[in-house]
């Protein structure tokens, strides 16, 4: 599968809304990440050329960053460093209120948007575009250590 089939596949309701979303993180996605499909879903991942250990869990797979899938009842975004940077993830949690009309609907890693005409895109791409490569790359490896 590729990104592009992956697109044309989903559903014509959240098919805007998502495309809105894959744009906006491309616009802000910093140097060096590569979009892929990741775990059967649309990934921003660092390729294995620039970090050959890969992921952990198997390293086989370049280590994902960002993935973005369509869901039957949502559209959902997992952001890896919000995950393991709280400080990352205090900013976004203070912020989404001053961008969105519904409550934050999180898990550990994930965002879910069930309104679609409530996704905040000028923050998601705020949140993209904080954190680089290298970033990732140093606080995953620091964050694998302990």
């Amino acid at each position: 599968m590729t990104v592009q089939d992956y697109l044309n596949d989903v559903a014509e309701d959240k098919k805007e809304s998502f495309v809105k979303l894959q744009q906006t993180i491309l616009k802000s996605l910093p140097k060096g990440f590569e979009e892929c499909i990741s775990y059967n879903m649309i990934g921003y991942v660092v390729p294995l050329k620039t970090f050959p250990g890969g992921y952990h869990c198997d390293t086989s797979l370049p280590l994902p960053f960002i993935n973005i899938a369509a869901q039957k009842n949502f559209i959902v975004l997992y952001h890896m460093g919000i995950y393991a940077d709280q400080e990352l993830l205090n900013w976004f949690t203070n912020e989404y209120p001053k961008h969105a009309k519904t409550k934050l609907d999180m898990g550990k890693s994930c965002i879910r948007f069930k309104k679609l005409n409530d996704i905040p895109f000028d923050l998601i791409g705020e949140l993209i575009s904080k954190m680089s490569m290298e970033q990732w790359i140093k606080l995953y490896s620091e964050k694998l250590k302990k």
